[in-house]
């Protein structure tokens, strides 16, 4: 079994694709990892089965300069198993660099089911910025115009997983947004279609946002969220200005009923967001109406 900083000979074509044990300790996760590792209950079923069964899908790794590891793919399986109390796991040893690692890593990724809006934009953008070093490399390497740029690397990644270039350009711009902001869109707080045109504000501007947004305590649609925008463009971007925009209400036709949002407030708490308010109120209706029911059936 290989210790910890034991450097491991690749000298065949077998032994770089064959499976060997690394020490836990001895693998360090990739630099700048964009996916997160939640404890969650899938996280415990996971380590339950390696407890049980050990890991059946050896990790990827690559050989670092001082005799320990990289992670590439199986972040989560070696917490998992730290989580299960296993002290080794399975691993394949390849060499690569750090842009291939780079693309390896996120594509090995992206094939899981639930990924934030946060970690996507992160992931794109790490791999648009491997794919144009590679490209200028190339160029370097064979004194020929083979530079990839921004847009034509976004759109090979676009091709890869099935949407358009310009739609991985919107992801990425994600990566614009402040923390406070970019934590909502995880939450679904705040639209993506809207925090894709609030990414296009500075940082002291997407403050004073926040401030707007809970001033009228409702989350920005995408016309709001343009608007916004353009004020910003224009130079007449300010608090007061957002506010203004955020607190309008749509008329709405005399059929319906609207009760503003201010008359409600105090029968919640801060942090509720107007869906959150609604299910609220539907749920009390529900049980009004079955109580009223009983009721007349006496």
């Amino acid at each position: 079994m290989p210790k910890k900083g034991a450097n491991i000979s690749l000298s065949s074509y077998d032994d770089i694709f064959s499976t060997i044990m690394l020490p836990l300790d001895a693998i360090h996760p990739f630099k700048n990892h964009p996916f997160r590792i939640v404890d969650d209950e899938e996280m415990q079923k996971t380590a339950e089965s390696i407890r049980e069964y050990g890991v059946l899908v050896p990790a990827i790794v690559r050989p670092l300069e001082n005799g320990e590891y990289e992670m590439i793919s199986g972040h989560r399986r070696r917490y998992a198993s730290m989580l299960a109390g296993k002290e080794t796991m399975p691993v394949i040893v390849r060499e690569m660099d750090d842009d291939t690692a780079t693309i390896f890593m996120v594509d090995s990724n992206l094939q899981r089911e639930h990924i934030l809006p946060s970690e996507r934009a992160k992931a794109y953008q790490m791999k648009v910025e491997a794919i144009k070093h590679q490209g200028q490399k190339r160029s370097v390497e064979t004194t020929s115009r083979q530079v990839v740029g921004k847009l034509e690397a976004a759109a090979l990644i676009g091709d890869e997983i099935g949407q358009s270039g310009r739609q991985v350009q919107r992801f990425m711009r994600l990566n614009n947004l402040i923390p406070e902001i970019l934590d909502m869109v995880d939450e679904k707080k705040i639209a993506f279609n809207p925090a894709v045109e609030l990414s296009y504000l500075k940082p002291e501007e997407q403050r004073e946002f926040l401030e707007a947004m809970d001033y009228a305590q409702t989350t920005p649609s995408v016309s709001q969220a343009q608007r916004i925008k353009k004020l910003s463009q224009q130079g007449q971007s300010s608090l007061e200005a957002m506010c203004e925009v955020m607190d309008e209400v749509k008329k709405p036709p005399d059929e319906k009923l609207v009760i503003k949002s201010d008359v409600l407030r105090k029968y919640f708490p801060k942090s509720y967001t107007p869906q959150q308010m609604e299910a609220v109120i539907m749920n009390l209706l529900e049980q009004w109406m079955k109580k009223r029911n009983r009721e007349q059936e006496r």
